[in-house]
């Protein structure tokens, strides 16, 4: 298949406007070039993470890169979320009780299987058969069926990992001293919470981190703007809501968001550094500046 045409049916099953064809073409296919010279340079598994912040596009950035070097690059690629690496409902239900009650919230630091995204990545890496990618039903808030995996064989050329904390080192002890905002002064404010978070973040996460040959990060000008994309987003689950579907109120969306500002921010501030590629955004998700692809 031609690769305009591929383009344009990819676009069309992503429901974005036609004119994204300039962003896959200028940004998408160069970094995809870009990935496959470094596949062909290492004889194993290339891994590949993406760091952005919520809605930044993340997921439609892996979506297209895993489909474009299946398609015109020919590799075998996988491509996961780190949010399918969530702890269960049980698990977390049992942090809350036990360490804080913030813990219940998906998301952070602390609330992911590490050993499940090291283990699956490992069996990626290696000649298996059938190799179970979990998934996370975020409906039910809670880990999928496992019915509703996907599965895959191995060795995979390519392992796509995107998530908003992906390579994001720990604080300092004196950087989560003051609260930020109001859900760390009113529900966290003897910093127990906190002091968690950034403990496993680390003592867990270095390890996964550390598997990855490429990080990309799509950079937000602020987090002001996370906040205003996640709520274009519950704006668009609001029209085509069910009667079924839980969705935040706009009180409730600003807490949600709470719980993800402080590490946001220190990775907006402390990331672009570290990684090998930086895409910067306006405050219309539109990239404006690209440094580290060529």
């Amino acid at each position: 298949m031609p690769a305009q045409q591929l383009i344009a049916d990819l676009i069309e099953a992503h429901k974005l406007p036609a004119h994204f064809s300039e962003i896959v073409e200028h940004y998408y296919l160069p970094l995809c070039a870009r990935i496959a010279q470094l596949k062909k340079s290492k004889s194993e598994t290339l891994y590949v993470a993406i760091n952005g912040s919520q809605g930044s596009g993340k997921s439609t950035m892996a979506a297209f890169l895993t489909d474009l070097l299946a398609k015109i690059w020919h590799l075998n690629v996988a491509n996961l979320s780190i949010d399918d690496f969530y702890l269960t409902r049980k698990e977390r239900k049992h942090l809350a009780e036990h360490i804080h009650p913030l813990l219940m919230t998906r998301g952070v630091p602390g609330t992911h299987d590490i050993q499940l995204a090291l283990q699956t990545l490992k069996k990626l890496g290696s000649p298996n058969k059938s190799i179970p990618l979990v998934r996370f039903n975020k409906a039910i808030d809670d880990r999928a069926c496992e019915d509703k995996w996907t599965y895959m064989d191995g060795p995979a050329d390519v392992v796509i990992l995107e998530g908003w904390c992906m390579g994001i080192e720990a604080q300092t002890e004196a950087d989560l001293y003051t609260p930020i905002n109001k859900l760390e002064s009113e529900e966290d404010s003897n910093a127990k919470w906190r002091h968690y978070v950034n403990d496993q973040l680390s003592q867990q996460y270095p390890a996964l981190f550390k598997q990855f040959d490429y990080l990309i990060m799509l950079k937000a000008p602020s987090f002001d703007c996370v906040y205003q994309w996640r709520k274009r987003q519950e704006d668009k689950l609001r029209a085509k809501a069910t009667l079924q579907t839980h969705l935040m109120s706009e009180p409730e969306l600003k807490r949600f968001i709470e719980h993800y500002q402080r590490l946001t921010e220190h990775a907006l501030e402390n990331l672009p550094d570290k990684a090998n590629v930086v895409f910067n955004l306006d405050e219309t998700q539109k990239f404006t500046k690209v440094t580290g692809l060529h």
